[in-house]
């Protein structure tokens, strides 16, 4: 391997015990629960909040029962948010986007963080990986009808 002409942010090699994060696996027998905020999805904690002092957070979802009605309109306290659709897809509405964003299987979507957004559709079969910045984050519900074209607060 080549050595990249970048400049390193930390001086380096680390040993695992002076290592900025820990390493960790999750298997397939870590289970999914259904303690969250939506019904219709169960998730389980894919270990990086741990591994990374918080700095991190990963979770994998998927649909449980059929979408009944958008999320409305809400934000995350977050300086960054990620999903990757494993399996279908889901839709969301974004403040200050014009048209719908589809996700699909086999895509990644970098959400903008902190701007409002609304899940208004999704498939039955939705598994996605789910990444956000800082692991633990506020989620502020913004009011207003759930299927609104856009949301009912001003933005800063």
């Amino acid at each position: 391997m080549e050595s990249t002409p970048m400049p390193t942010r930390y001086e380096g090699p680390l040993s695992l015990e002076t290592a900025l994060s820990q390493l960790a696996l999750t298997d397939t027998a870590t289970p999914f629960h259904r303690d969250g905020p939506l019904a219709d999805i169960e998730s389980r904690d894919l270990g990086l909040a741990a591994a990374t002092g918080g700095r991190i957070g990963a979770r994998h979802l998927r649909a449980i029962a059929p979408f009944e009605k958008p999320t409305g309109w809400h934000w995350h306290d977050m300086t960054a948010h990620i999903n990757i659709v494993l399996r279908g897809w889901i839709r969301f509405r974004y403040a200050g986007v014009t048209q719908d964003v589809t996700v699909n299987a086999g895509e990644c979507l970098s959400q903008p963080a902190g701007v409002p957004h609304n899940v208004v559709g999704r498939s039955d079969d939705l598994e996605l990986i789910e990444i956000n910045m800082p692991a633990s984050y506020a989620t502020v519900d913004l009011g207003g009808p759930l299927d609104a074209a856009q949301p009912p607060s001003p933005m800063r």
